[in-house]
């Protein structure tokens, strides 16, 4: 029989928003270097501080805003901006579909809400939570994204305004953040799995190597890094137990 004080309790223990908060709090150094690398290098290809801030704000994607950037200074089109950017993001389809059935008691509007926030970072912290057996709900995520979001524009627009006095971000090796991060993200992902998954992540290593070489024989070398990297994600989500 559910007394009073056991539905008490187990309101007690669900995650609040303040807790999701709380929980991002580790991976907002990641954001706030980021974000700030990424406000100068925008300046530095010509954003002005609203644009780098409305950038920052819609696409809300590191590694796509360094692309964008990138393809901004040789005069891409903007068709092939807004095709690599998709292409880019696409990874977030993934990330939310993962997620997903940790939410299927929540509405549509719920739903989108959670999955159009969700980066790199949360999805790693809440497949932690997840992994360790402890409860997530929607305020929780909601208090994680929209910390972390918050922090992300901040970041971008305080690294847009000091970028006004560096013109070459390159010579501090700004250009580098995002693939920093990865790599900082890659040892931990080892360490964590190195008895377990280590044989499944070499032989993924080996893919995308032979993945980018095939497809580069074919198409430019940046296409072919985008399109590799999707398919041997794609196949590391499906061969994942």
């Amino acid at each position: 029989m559910i007394t009073e004080t056991t539905v008490v309790n187990q309101e007690e223990k669900s995650p609040t928003f303040t807790q999701g908060m709380k929980d991002c709090v580790p991976t907002l150094l990641g954001y706030m270097s980021i974000g700030f690398a990424f406000g100068i290098v925008g300046v530095a290809s010509n954003l002005s501080v609203m644009e780098i801030a409305l950038l920052s704000a819609l696409v809300y994607a590191g590694a796509a805003q360094f692309i964008i950037c990138a393809l901004l200074v040789v005069n891409s089109p903007m068709s092939a901006i807004i095709i690599t950017t998709f292409i880019v993001n696409l990874r977030n389809f993934l990330l939310s579909a993962t997620l997903a059935p940790h939410f299927t008691k929540y509405s549509l509007m719920k739903n989108l809400g959670i999955g159009i926030l969700v980066t790199d970072e949360s999805f790693g912290v809440a497949s932690n939570k997840i992994i360790k057996g402890e409860p997530i709900n929607d305020r929780w995520m909601n208090g994680l994204n929209v910390t972390a979001y918050i922090f992300w524009i901040l970041s971008c627009v305080a690294g847009a305004i000091c970028g006004n006095w560096i013109s070459n971000p390159e010579v501090f090796g700004l250009d580098f953040a995002l693939i920093a991060m990865f790599l900082a993200l890659l040892v931990l992902q080892l360490e964590s799995v190195i008895h377990s998954k280590l044989k499944q992540y070499l032989c993924l290593i080996v893919y995308m190597t032979i993945a980018m070489i095939l497809l580069s024989l074919f198409i430019e070398s940046h296409l072919a890094v985008i399109i590799a990297t999707i398919i041997v994600a794609t196949i590391g989500v499906v061969t994942d137990k």
